[in-house]
């Protein structure tokens, strides 16, 4: 790791910073950042803020800040920012003082030196947490780590960095909300990039967060349900299909046995459920590989730097 702190070239980083009323944390954080990191750029983007976030995070000298009119969401945030951006690289820093410095530095540098596509910050032991997301960012993980076919170390960390010109071909599947850190996750191994993970510490937030585990967990599912389609339709739909067919065959084959009746309508309804849902997932597998090539070459998404 010290030979690639050695040979990251800071001036070719971006640090986005997404902030909803941080007001209590920006300035700190921002001050920070320039101080770890003088040759980045700093982008900070005021989602909507009701508070003094925007002034504060002004008042830092060499940082740029973006407004929102509105609060939009987290997504929207990073995402303004990274099309701002003019580096080659792009990190994710949260605005709530809960990341340190040095590990932001740890993270980025594997990408500056050209030896990972993405690195995501990994809450080690001696973090921060908050006891009442746990049971949720559990069942999230394990669904997460089930579309990815691996192990996730840490799914939604808010300090991670991207190569640039790989994170803004699919910035247009990014959500606006909180869950642009999860979906970005299972974009990069899905499409098979060099993802990497480094250990770092948390801190206690400053502030309230506006996450709300039910609202925004539900939300994160639908988001792995439609990042699993988008790559593994057919998977996905062929599994649909089975637990129709097999469940159907055995419930009729047993019954036609026992009564002597032949066989049930409502088994051959649900086979006949699961014969479609197969030949959908045929067909929705042919128009991802459309999705895909779209994907592979956006070239009206890529902005050239200075």
């Amino acid at each position: 790791m010290t030979t690639e702190l050695e040979e990251a070239n800071w001036h070719r980083l971006t640090l986005c910073v997404p902030a909803y009323n941080e007001a209590d944390a920006v300035g700190q954080t921002l001050a920070a950042l320039r101080a770890q990191l003088p040759e980045a750029e700093i982008i900070c983007v005021d989602d909507g803020s009701t508070d003094a976030t925007g002034s504060r995070a002004a008042a830092v000298e060499g940082v740029r800040v973006i407004r929102h009119r509105r609060n939009i969401g987290y997504g929207a945030a990073v995402k303004t920012a990274m099309r701002e951006a003019t580096r080659d690289a792009v990190a994710w820093v949260d605005a709530d003082g809960q990341h340190r410095p040095a590990d932001l530095g740890r993270v980025a540098a594997p990408v500056l030196a050209g030896r990972a596509d993405c690195v995501i910050g990994s809450r080690a032991r001696g973090s921060a947490v908050q006891a009442g997301r746990l049971p949720g960012k559990w069942v999230l993980n394990l669904i997460a780590q089930i579309a990815a076919r691996e192990k996730i170390p840490d799914l939604n960390s808010g300090l991670r960095c991207f190569r640039r010109e790989v994170i803004l071909r699919y910035l247009h599947l990014l959500p606006d909300g909180f869950s642009a850190s999860t979906t970005s996750t299972l974009l990069m191994l899905k499409r098979g990039y060099d993802v990497r993970y480094v250990d770092i510490v948390t801190a206690q937030r400053v502030g309230t967060s506006t996450v709300r585990m039910f609202r925004d967990g539900w939300r994160t599912v639908q988001l792995i349900v439609r990042i699993l389609i988008l790559f593994e339709a057919f998977g996905f739909f062929a599994v649909l299909a089975l637990l129709q067919v097999v469940p159907g065959v055995i419930y009729g084959t047993a019954m036609a046995l026992a009564t002597g009746r032949g066989f049930p309508v409502l088994a051959a309804t649900v086979i006949v459920s699961g014969v479609l849902t197969f030949f959908m997932g045929l067909l929705c597998d042919q128009i991802v590989a459309l999705r895909k090539e779209r994907i592979e070459d956006r070239p009206g998404d890529l902005r050239d730097g200075p």
